[in-house]
């Protein structure tokens, strides 16, 4: 049986059309775009038609891209390369990308402030922001829930004191519209693989006129911000996933969002008790269910044919719950039964049914045994 695969957010598949695109820069193509000869200047050329693409999508101008090896050097460059000392600002349910690069400043004497969340996932904006706030990083969608964060809000505060704002929308772009002016950033994230590119590439927009210091030090490339021979393949690539994503965006957007409600539907016909996580606005692709007396990560070991993820973590002494799903208040022997349900380009209606029957039919063989053993 042909495995059903609904990780979408973990990552994507390269598309066709991408990766034909890409295939002449890895052997006809292959010259150094910082060459003068003209195979170097056309892979040059090919690398400003990827920037203007990606551009476009965001409502940015071309030399406002800066390409990266992914999107959480992207993060890194924006969080670290904006601070100049004061205080860092993000939030509860942060992507690693993220938190880690401000845990690093704070063991650098950094203060650092954490936004909670309500129970929908939703970060809650505060009045205001600390006075000496610096740099304000926070996701455009988060990667469990889907809940999309009130970033304009977040960022108008952050202005008012001064601070650079940094949004990451590798979870968002391609499945809404994303659009640095409207969200007030100076900074946002794009991850290729999460965006029918290959891994291995990422970009950061970074508006005119904001300040960045280098993470990797070496020659020019990238106006400086990041050195290294550029991945032309793969900035091909990035570039014609996102003239796809512009392309069919709304089409797509109501595509996804119509599965997902149905794949909602059947699992709250077929298990009693289930809930849903995150509320508000969601991303179309995205369910994030947690199932009654069951783990997650055995639910989906039972389901050998669906690729799905759950929050949580495995070690040595057991399942530790998401701690997305901690912050939202959920209790941790409920958020244990969480799993992410991610849908894409490539699902069809069949693919929603089945993957919610087995579902269904494994919960129903787990349940009986998981009550038995609490009681």
């Amino acid at each position: 049986m042909t495995v059903i695969y609904l990780d979408h957010n973990a990552t994507t598949p390269v598309l066709p059309e991408v990766f034909e695109a890409m295939r002449p820069w890895f052997v006809e193509r292959f010259a150094n775009p910082s060459s003068s000869h003209p195979a170097g200047v056309e892979a040059r050329a090919a690398i400003d038609r990827a920037r203007a693409e990606v551009a476009a999508l965001i409502g940015a101008r071309p030399n406002e891209i800066v390409f990266t090896g992914s999107g959480t050097e992207a993060s890194n460059l924006a969080i670290r390369g904006a601070f100049r000392g004061g205080r860092v600002v993000i939030s509860a349910v942060e992507h690693p990308a993220t938190r880690e690069p401000a845990l690093h400043l704070q063991r650098q004497g950094a203060p650092l402030t954490v936004l909670g969340v309500d129970g929908s996932g939703a970060i809650v904006v505060p009045d205001a922001l600390p006075s000496d706030t610096a740099v304000l990083s926070v996701m455009h969608a988060n990667n469990e829930t889907g809940v999309l964060q009130p970033v304009r809000a977040l960022a108008d505060l952050a202005h008012a004191a001064g601070a650079v704002v940094h949004a990451d929308a590798a979870q968002s772009l391609g499945k809404v519209p994303v659009d640095v002016g409207a969200l007030g950033v100076d900074l946002l994230t794009i991850a290729g693989h999460k965006l029918y590119a290959p891994k291995g590439v990422g970009a950061l927009y970074v508006r005119d006129g904001v300040a960045l210091q280098p993470v990797i030090r070496g020659a020019g490339h990238e106006r400086g911000l990041r050195p290294g021979t550029e991945n032309v393949a793969g900035i091909v690539g990035l570039g014609a996933a996102c003239a796809r994503a512009g392309a069919d965006l709304d089409a797509l957007s109501a595509r996804l969002e119509g599965q997902r409600e149905a794949l909602w539907a059947r699992l709250r016909d077929g298990v009693p008790g289930v809930a849903r996580n995150g509320a508000g606005a969601v991303l179309p692709n995205t369910l994030n269910v947690r199932f009654p007396g069951v783990s997650g990560n055995a639910l989906l070991a039972a389901c050998p044919d669906l690729a799905a993820s759950t929050g949580s973590a495995c070690h040595a002494h057991g399942e530790s719950a998401s701690a997305v799903l901690l912050a939202m208040g959920i209790p941790e022997p409920d958020a244990l039964g969480a799993v992410r349900l991610s849908l894409g380009r490539s699902t069809t209606d069949a693919d929603v049914a089945e993957a919610a029957a087995m579902l269904v039919e494994a919960w129903n063989r787990l349940h009986p045994e998981v009550s038995h053993r609490s009681r």
